[in-house]
């Protein structure tokens, strides 16, 4: 029997996706993965927005753009499809009703951000974030499924029930062996003057990302022990200004070229002050590279491969990256930091919707 399940991607037609529609991505890529030929996995996008030959769903389209989507959504389920037996909301936009007359609804929770650091956002967005909370915790059919670890008991908190609560994982790309070569990584850094170790930093630059104090950390330790070399910083321009004197930015790469850097970095350090998973640290784990992380990372709070640091200590930063450069980086030490998160897959992050979805 034929089982329509709809997950909207929205996120991929947003000017700066970032984690959810990597997200979206990964667990569109596991359900296909499962090889089920009772799944019809259908992307719900916005008016216009064309589905990527890679990503292994059926496309369709929803009769607005992104923006009045996400305001129109709560009360009407534009676009869905009538015989979708689950309507998943990828996002805080939606939907949230629709398909068939027994469909499961859910939603994927990611954080509460908007709450922990407003200052990553607009008063505009936090308002949006905080009238979709309410939704959500009203809404006593919709199933809530979450992805950072300790996001379950505050969600109980803000009155949601936890009978409605289904934790599922987060995964990794396992495309390492489509890494960029090393000389190709090489050409890169030199021309942006960077030559012999690398300590790299992925992810935006913003203020939450906590960069400055990583800077003057690394500026700490380097001055003690050279092996780690410059610090690069690789990807986008994010909320809010950020200092980066003394850092080499690189901006935005290919998929191909950051993994090839997570690959021949020396260390990766990856210290927010908040967030919502963290997807960088596990990335660089999944290449046998050593990381150091803040303690208020979810993706990696309990992994023991990694060296975990007070985000808001300039000097315990700077012990970490000291302390990482100790760690092993043999074969076996390498091997080890790769099963530490063996299990994160996107085909199992699929299986756990799927159960969340019964």
């Amino acid at each position: 029997m034929k089982r329509t399940i709809t997950i909207s991607i929205e996120q991929l037609s947003r000017p700066q996706p970032g984690g959810i529609a990597t997200y979206v991505r990964g667990l569109a890529t596991g359900l296909h993965d499962l090889a089920d030929p009772s799944l019809d996995v259908v992307g719900l996008g916005p008016k216009g927005a064309t589905v990527d030959d890679e990503l292994p769903l059926r496309g369709v389209n929803a009769p607005f753009g992104v923006r009045l989507l996400s305001r129109l959504w709560p009360i009407w389920p534009l676009g869905v499809p009538k015989e979708s037996n689950v309507v998943h909301a990828t996002s805080m936009a939606g939907p949230f009703a629709g398909g068939a007359a027994d469909a499961v609804h859910s939603i994927a929770m990611h954080d509460l951000l908007w709450r922990d650091e407003p200052g990553i956002s607009t008063p505009t967005g936090v308002r949006f974030h905080d009238r979709r909370l309410k939704l959500i915790v009203d809404r006593k059919d919709l199933r809530v499924l979450v992805t950072s670890p300790g996001l379950a008991d505050r969600l109980v908190d803000v009155g949601i029930d936890a009978s409605r609560i289904h934790r599922v994982r987060l995964g990794v790309d396992d495309d390492v062996y489509n890494a960029a070569s090393e000389s190709a990584v090489h050409e890169l850094l030199a021309a942006h003057g960077v030559h012999g170790p690398f300590t790299l930093y992925a992810g935006t630059r913003e203020p939450r990302k906590n960069i400055e104090r990583l800077i003057a950390a690394h500026r700490i330790a380097s001055a003690k022990i050279p092996d780690l070399g410059s610090l690069v910083l690789v990807g986008p321009s994010g909320w809010g200004g950020v200092e980066t004197g003394g850092a080499t930015v690189v901006g935005l790469v290919s998929r191909e070229l950051l993994l090839g850097l997570y690959r021949d970095a020396t260390v990766v350090a990856y210290v927010p002050l908040a967030e919502g998973w963290g997807l960088p640290p596990v990335e660089a784990l999944n290449v046998g590279t050593r990381v150091v992380a803040s303690a208020t990372t979810p993706s990696v709070a309990s992994n023991e491969r990694v060296v975990r640091v007070d985000p808001l200590d300039v000097e315990s930063i700077a012990e970490g990256l000291l302390a990482a450069l100790r760690e092993g980086d043999d074969y076996e030490s390498q091997t080890a930091r790769r099963q530490s998160v063996a299990d994160l897959t996107w085909r199992n992050v699929a299986l756990d919707h799927l159960v969340a979805w019964r």
